[in-house]
């Protein structure tokens, strides 16, 4: 049997992590203040991205919006300094003008309405056609899990553009071996 009070050992850890946190230099990611980039013609963006094997990522955001500031931070940003995805960022009021996945040039908040996306953060994924190949990562899931959303959708994308590669590669032969 145990004895003593284990009562000030906790109160002071529990003192000692609010302290830290207060101080700020505790923050759920390395990369505070991060910021992507915002496309100029999504049609482009979407062949560059294709061309690797990657969907083009589409993060849509809201000025203000912590959930947003915390997806953007930890996650999002630091795959676009990896370079290996391409990641975008609209938000859902700007009248900034980008050209779409046609060619036509809208701003972004009509784009957030043609995707119907009324929540923020939501993270789009778009593959061949400027199609949207995989779920979306809606709102600020538990931070936990959201890099393993992430990755997974990631993955999944991946699996549809490489097996729309070989169904279109497999096509092609077969039109050239009956002609």
């Amino acid at each position: 049997m145990t004895t003593g009070n284990p009562g000030p050992t906790r109160r002071m850890l529990l003192g000692l992590a609010a302290a830290v946190a207060s101080t700020g230099l505790v923050r759920p990611s390395q990369a505070a203040g991060a910021t992507l980039p915002a496309p100029v013609a999504l049609d482009h963006a979407l062949a560059s991205a294709l061309e690797k094997g990657n969907p083009l990522v589409v993060m849509v955001s809201l000025e203000g919006c912590p959930f947003c500031r915390v997806a953007l931070d930890s996650y999002l940003a630091p795959l676009h300094r990896e370079g290996t995805v391409a990641v975008y960022q609209i938000d859902m009021r700007s009248a900034q003008a980008v050209r779409d996945f046609s060619g036509a040039t809208r701003s972004h908040e009509d784009m957030v309405r043609a995707w119907r996306v009324t929540i923020a953060p939501t993270v789009l994924f778009f593959g061949p056609q400027g199609k949207e190949i995989v779920a979306r990562l809606e709102g600020g899931y538990i931070p936990d899990f959201y890099g393993a959303y992430l990755d997974q959708r990631l993955e999944q994308a991946r699996a549809l553009i490489k097996a729309t590669r070989q169904a279109n590669f497999s096509s092609k032969r077969a039109e050239r071996s009956t002609s």
